[in-house]
């Protein structure tokens, strides 16, 4: 990936490795722009975050890490944030960062990309549940608040399919994504998971590209070895699809790099 802009550190509290570990690692897989989006903190689930009191550690330690290695690769700062109505913190979505990530990991409070919570499941209507979660990305964009959608697809992880067609399911948010002027993200991570595939599937994607929607590259890397992981896969996913630009930004402004 010549860029790589959602990756993590051990700050929240399930990563591992040292920032300069992620960055050589990066600097070996001939990436140009590397990018820190730790899950950023918030006053729900913080077993899977960092603090609020880790913040400035944070941002201190990607600047110094920018200015360390400026001369072999870009070093970006941001955060992943979990849309939570309710729960969004003024300090995450204020902070001088160069761009931020919306996520969405929960369903009314529901952690379902979790495996200590893949029970629910066995509950749910799978249509209704992915169908919410849609809605939510929906709702996430339509905040204006984030410039690049996390895994578009995530509710697909463990495999628990819905019997409707995903293109309809997934329309709107979609349609927001398009209209709040966001970036979509292909998330290598999908590789990993039960799942066997980036996030967005081929199909979603091709939805995103009649859109227009621009799209960035991402590792997803809570290990330093899990950077640039199925590089070759998530390129040819794009250029089969019709991309040959990826976006990135620099003080939340951006801007495109041919791939």
């Amino acid at each position: 990936m010549k860029v790589d802009l959602h990756n993590h550190t051990p700050l929240c509290n399930h990563a591992e490795g040292t920032i300069n570990e992620y960055i050589n690692t990066a600097i070996n897989k001939n990436t140009e722009i590397f990018g820190f989006s730790d899950h950023a903190p918030m006053d729900f689930d913080p077993k899977y975050r960092m603090s609020f009191a880790d913040m400035k550690k944070y941002e201190e330690e990607i600047m110094d890490a920018k200015r360390k290695y400026a001369e072999k690769i870009t070093i970006l700062l941001g955060y992943e944030v979990d849309y939570l109505e309710g729960h969004m913190d003024e300090r995450v979505l204020n902070a001088n960062v160069d761009y931020l990530i919306g996520s969405v990991h929960f369903i009314d409070e529901w952690g379902f990309d979790n495996p200590e919570f893949i029970g629910r499941y066995e509950n749910e209507d799978i249509n209704e549940i992915w169908q919410k979660y849609f809605d939510t990305v929906e709702s996430m964009a339509n905040t204006k608040l984030f410039d690049i959608v996390g895994h578009l697809d995530l509710i697909k992880v463990f495999k628990f399919m819905p019997s409707k067609n995903i293109t309809e399911i997934a329309k709107n948010a979609l349609r927001a994504i398009k209209n709040n002027d966001m970036v979509l993200e292909i998330n290598a991570a999908g590789y990993r998971k039960p799942i066997g595939e980036a996030y967005p599937s081929k199909e979603l994607l091709e939805e995103a590209y009649k859109l227009n929607i621009p799209i960035t590259f991402s590792s997803d890397a809570h290990k330093p070895e899990q950077v640039g992981m199925f590089d070759k896969e998530v390129t040819k996913l794009a250029k089969d699809v019709g991309y040959t630009q990826c976006a990135y930004f620099i003080n939340r402004e951006r801007k495109f790099l041919e791939f």
